[in-house]
């Protein structure tokens, strides 16, 4: 993700007119074409461009005279290409946003969506309950949410059948997971867990510990006691227990292996990612199923999701946000089920036999693992500075997770970091 400087002020009267009238022209030439056709971004493969499209299908057929254009940018190029449609007053009306969504909010780069909201009579907690909040800054809304799904626990049936282990639920604590990891691995051979080097995972850990990446003031606070000991253990997991494998033994298992992966190759019997993962396991011979992530002091979780924003150049927000009030209402948030595509934000869907018995499932698939574990999903702070931040985090712990270490120091020196980036 590439997060643009912020506006500065003018040096004077007539330079900020100009600038204001530039910005006005600019905006002039943004948002819906000549026509009226709402133009619509998106990031992600040829799935998610299908999901859509049949989505946008549905909106025009109920709504012929709304028209929009679905333009789908790959997902590392994502960012750095709407922003230079945003700086060029060329932005497009809708745009996917997720967790540097206030990386746009805070240069006003976005739509407040409060009135549009009020007017529509859209209940935000009925629709969406607790993620109806996700995607605010300073008390205004800025997005509507479209996908939203937790980190759930995928572990392998037959391994823990063979081994004598209780499936796991939403009880577990840390140690009962990192019992059964013990009990999983064969050294060398097997694992009993994929990792946690990714934010969400050990993001989760701390969380689960009452720790605060960001703490309720805004001030990052990665080097306190619970946050050190989330990141320590899930960094011992591979180098000091061995029931994860190291950066090496992943590299040894062959070209872009991780944890996704490596449970479809049975390689590890548990693994923590997203809704996903299930795209790879629908032809696998293995039983698997799903289940809430595990706890600690206190049950925590990561959510995997995004929203539907409209831009500053917008012409017609009334428009953009009728739109993405059907595209976020339960007829067109089934086709993301009924596509596999991901969870629907909608908690109607998420409710519905669509969702919890869809055709697709292998027979018995645990799906209301989602719902379970809805309702302790932590709220990352999706703090303007985002970008920066996960930079911060990505550069400094390579080598941590790579070869192993001491989490104090290397969160101590994140921790100076973040207190001059973040303000």
């Amino acid at each position: 993700m590439v997060d643009q400087s912020r506006w500065r002020r003018g040096a004077g009267l007539t330079a900020a007119a100009l600038i204001g009238l530039a910005a006005l022209t600019a905006c002039g030439s943004g948002g819906s074409d000549d026509d009226g056709t709402l133009k619509m971004v998106v990031w992600g493969g040829d799935l998610d461009k299908e999901t859509y499209q049949a989505r946008i299908d549905l909106l025009e057929e109920a709504n012929p005279d709304i028209k929009v254009e679905l333009q789908l940018i790959p997902s590392d190029q994502y960012a750095q290409k709407v922003q230079t449609m945003i700086a060029g007053g060329d932005g497009p009306d809708i745009m996917q946003v997720a967790e540097n969504v206030n990386s746009y909010s805070s240069k006003s780069q976005l739509v407040p969506l409060d009135e549009y909201i009020e007017s529509s009579g859209l209940d935000m907690d009925q629709r969406f309950g607790p993620a109806g909040s996700l995607y605010t800054y300073e008390e205004q809304t800025y997005a509507i949410p479209d996908r939203s799904g937790a980190m759930i626990l995928y572990y392998n049936k037959d391994l823990f059948d063979a081994a004598g282990l209780e499936y796991p639920t939403a009880e577990w604590t840390q140690e009962d997971a990192q019992a059964a990891m013990e009990k999983l691995t064969i050294p060398g051979e097997k694992w009993g867990y994929g990792g946690a080097g990714w934010w969400p995972q050990w993001w989760s850990f701390a969380y689960q510990n009452g720790g605060q990446i960001i703490d309720d003031s805004g001030r990052p606070t990665v080097n306190s006691p619970e946050v050190v000991q989330a990141l320590q253990w899930a960094n011992d997991l591979a180098h000091v227990d061995h029931v994860v494998p190291t950066a090496a033994e992943y590299a040894d298992m062959g070209p872009d292996m991780g944890g996704d992966p490596a449970f479809a190759a049975q390689t590890v019997a548990m693994n923590t990612t997203g809704f996903w993962a299930i795209g790879g396991l629908k032809d696998v011979d293995f039983n698997w199923g799903i289940a809430p992530l595990w706890g600690g002091q206190e049950q925590a979780v990561s959510a995997f999701g995004s929203g539907l924003a409209i831009t500053r150049d917008a012409e017609d927000p009334a428009k953009a946000f009728e739109a993405i009030d059907f595209l976020t209402d339960a007829e067109a948030q089934t086709v993301i089920i009924d596509k596999a595509q991901d969870v629907p934000a909608n908690l109607e869907v998420q409710q519905s036999d669509a969702f919890l018995t869809p055709a697709w499932a292998p027979e018995g698939l645990e799906m209301n693992a989602f719902g379970e574990s809805a309702d302790f999903i932590f709220r990352a702070p999706f703090i303007p500075e985002w970008n920066e931040m996960q930079a911060a985090f990505s550069d400094s712990l390579g080598e941590f997770w790579n070869d192993g270490g001491d989490a104090q120091a290397e969160l101590d020196a994140i921790q100076t970091q973040l207190d001059s980036i973040i303000q």
